[in-house]
């Protein structure tokens, strides 16, 4: 791959990004939340258990002091709950609250309508999940694999 097709990728990708980010403004106005509350909202899947603190952490990728601070808006605006961890006493689960579950809900369907990414016809999106897991699939010694 040359450099320009990596930079062309890399570009589009932020591309993407960006005008998914602008187009949800309004949406994430409308319900008081940030890019970053929003991320975590929908990074707590209500079809599962309620994750640890440090699980959360890693999807985020983000510290504990930084999950924090977003899970304390959150849980002032009503929409997670903080818990004890049934299998470690000393660590936190975050789980959705009804509130959370709609706004969830929302933010989601409307990030899917208003993405770029809606246009494309099934099999190009299929394809492009493959290749976009392809990428994020972890090769030994890589440095920028999640720890």
């Amino acid at each position: 791959m040359t450099h320009s097709s990596l930079e062309a990728a890399v570009v589009a990708n932020h591309e993407i990004f960006m005008r998914t980010s602008d187009r949800i403004g309004t949406v994430l106005a409308e319900h008081g939340l940030t890019h970053s509350t929003a991320q975590a909202l929908w990074s707590i899947d209500p079809n599962e258990p309620p994750p640890p603190m440090k699980e959360l952490a890693g999807r985020l990728y983000c510290n504990a002091p930084n999950l924090s601070f977003v899970i304390n808006q959150l849980t002032r605006r009503g929409l997670v709950e903080r818990s004890p961890d049934p299998g470690d006493r000393r660590s936190r689960t975050v789980a959705l609250t009804e509130d959370g579950r709609r706004v969830r809900s929302a933010v989601i369907e409307a990030t899917l309508t208003l993405s770029p990414f809606a246009r494309l016809h099934a099999d190009d999106l299929h394809a492009l999940t493959s290749l976009l897991a392809k990428a994020l699939t972890p090769t030994e010694n890589d440095p920028t694999a999640p720890a």
